[in-house]
């Protein structure tokens, strides 16, 4: 089990999501993490578009309904999450821990899912329209059984 830093005390924490962060996203450095723990974004239509989330902590925060298209996601820690109808289209999200994670109806149409894991995570009704993703990760994927066939087909799962 991964451990993580306690919980920000800082007030307004949550808004940090709406800021992103700015330096070095790729490689997930950063001066202090994002922490969007237990934080809500519920049906956020603008706030989280292209945002940075790089190795932002986002263990049990809600984002059903958010629009994050072009969002980067980098080395983000979602386990338990929700992410409910939320489209991810066109974001880049590398090396995600999506463990257990609620993404019931979530769309991945053109985003780059390399590194990320999806253990015990739900899939049902996920759209994987050209999706890039290594061929490792892929295959850990298909093993999900909450895909349904249409994803499975999607995604050449055999």
């Amino acid at each position: 089990m991964q451990r993580l830093p306690p919980l920000s005390t800082e007030p307004n924490r949550c808004e940090k999501a709406y800021v992103g962060n700015t330096i070095g996203q790729a490689n997930g450095v950063y001066d202090k993490p994002i922490d969007l723990r237990f934080c809500d974004y519920s049906n956020d239509k603008s706030n989280l578009k292209g945002k940075s989330l790089a190795a932002a902590l986002m263990s049990d925060a809600k984002f059903d309904g958010a629009d994050m298209t072009e969002v980067v996601m980098s080395k983000a820690y979602a386990v338990g999450a929700s992410f409910q109808g939320v489209d991810f289209s066109n974001a880049v999200l590398d090396r995600v821990n999506f463990g257990k994670a609620n993404l019931k109806g979530a769309v991945f149409r053109n985003t780059v899912l390399s590194g990320s894991t999806f253990e015990e995570a739900e899939l049902g009704d996920v759209v994987f329209e050209d999706t890039i993703i290594g061929y490792i990760d892929l295959q850990k994927l298909c093993r999900n059984t909450s895909i349904t066939p249409d994803g499975r087909l999607e995604l050449g799962c055999r």
